[in-house]
């Protein structure tokens, strides 16, 4: 084979990798596993953010919950996990949950017209957490959600 014609497989090869890896990249920046929680005998569709890029970007961004019912954080450690409402373009309810039991809830969290981040409201449970669910504003009020009611994740 010619030195040539060894050089253009060379390129078509590099072109293969980078648009692969491009592929990837789009594919990671956009996709959103799904998963099915059930609280008080009702299923949920939801997004999971099981990352530090998703639990930043969480809702925000988005005019609405498009097909999905809410977004599930899941977090490697119980600890405090305070949320706001960053770029929210509509209210929702946020729900803490820990080992699977509801620990504390912020029913019809409003928007928050923050101009800059350290203006933005903080939301705490009064207790630790390794999951913190969003779901439509009013949700945990037709749930009649109370502290202590299980959460599972179908998934």
């Amino acid at each position: 084979m010619s030195n040539h014609k060894v050089k253009n497989w060379q390129w078509i090869i590099l072109g293969i990798i980078i648009a692969f890896s491009l592929f990837l990249k789009i594919y990671y920046n956009y996709h959103w596993p799904k998963a099915k929680v059930k609280i008080n005998a009702r299923v949920f569709n939801v997004l999971v953010a099981d990352n530090k890029k998703n639990w930043i970007k969480g809702l925000g961004g988005r005019d609405n919950l498009g097909n999905y019912d809410g977004m599930i954080f899941l977090f490697p450690t119980q600890q405090q996990h305070v949320f706001v409402m960053r770029d929210m373009r509509f209210p929702i309810d946020i729900i803490w949950i820990k080992n699977g039991v509801v620990v504390d809830f912020a029913p019809n969290v409003p928007l928050d017209l923050a101009k800059t981040e350290s203006e933005l409201v903080p939301y705490a449970a009064r207790d630790v957490s390794d999951r913190v669910l969003e779901l439509k504003a009013g949700t945990a009020q037709q749930l009649n959600l109370k502290i202590g009611d299980k959460v599972d994740i179908l998934r």
